[in-house]
């Protein structure tokens, strides 16, 4: 178990804390789920079982001590319900500050300052690609409910109307292949419409 969670020490996390919780997140995650990063509170005060971040390829779990540390809680939200994410820095260390979609907020203080500054990091990697991912997903919806045509809001010609414009250059099919093993990995999508996209993507390199 220690050279397991050895990689969650860079920034001397506390290790029988990190063990303690990497022994609860294994019975949680799910297929093909990993461990990306955990970052532990270190409060001033004698703090026997601290709060802890938990961040995998596809989540985010606040962990939370009750009862004096008998009784451990957890909160956890995919990627994509994470609307953004926040670190303020004070003299005693930072404070993490998740937004959910919908409008619900979550925060861990007295996490170390470069803990903070690793959690900010990667939340904001998947920030990015769930930015991606709604815009597409809306994208589709407005397509839907126009029955695949664009809907005229300021007296435009209907999409199909317009005159032609010069094409726009084929996206590369690896970036392409990337943002659906993105999407797979994170649950966005079916491993079989991600296999059936993937080799049609295949067919046309």
């Amino acid at each position: 178990m220690i050279n397991d969670i050895k990689k969650f020490m860079n920034e001397d996390q506390d290790p029988k804390a990190v063990e303690k919780i990497s022994e609860k997140v294994n019975d949680l995650l799910t297929n093909e789920e990993t461990v990306e990063y955990i970052a532990v509170q270190n409060k001033p005060a004698i703090n026997i079982s601290p709060d802890s971040v938990v961040l995998t390829n596809k989540r985010i779990l606040f962990f939370r001590s009750k009862s004096f540390g008998l009784i451990t809680d957890f909160q956890d939200y995919l990627w994509k319900d994470i609307a953004e994410s926040h670190i303020s820095e004070a003299i005693l260390g930072s404070t993490f500050r998740m937004t959910a979609v919908s409008g619900f907020v979550e925060t861990i203080d007295y996490i170390p300052k470069s803990q903070a500054r690793k959690l900010y990091q990667y939340a904001q990697s998947k920030e990015e690609e769930m930015i991606e991912y709604r815009r597409q997903k809306e994208l589709e919806e407005k397509r839907a409910t126009a029955g695949g045509i664009t809907v005229n809001t300021q007296n435009e010609k209907p999409e199909e109307l317009k005159d032609p414009k010069p094409e726009s250059p084929a996206e590369d099919p690896m970036q392409t292949l990337m943002k659906l093993k993105a999407f797979l990995d994170n649950d966005l999508i079916s491993l079989e419409d991600y296999e059936a996209k993937k080799k049609e993507i295949l067919s046309r390199m």
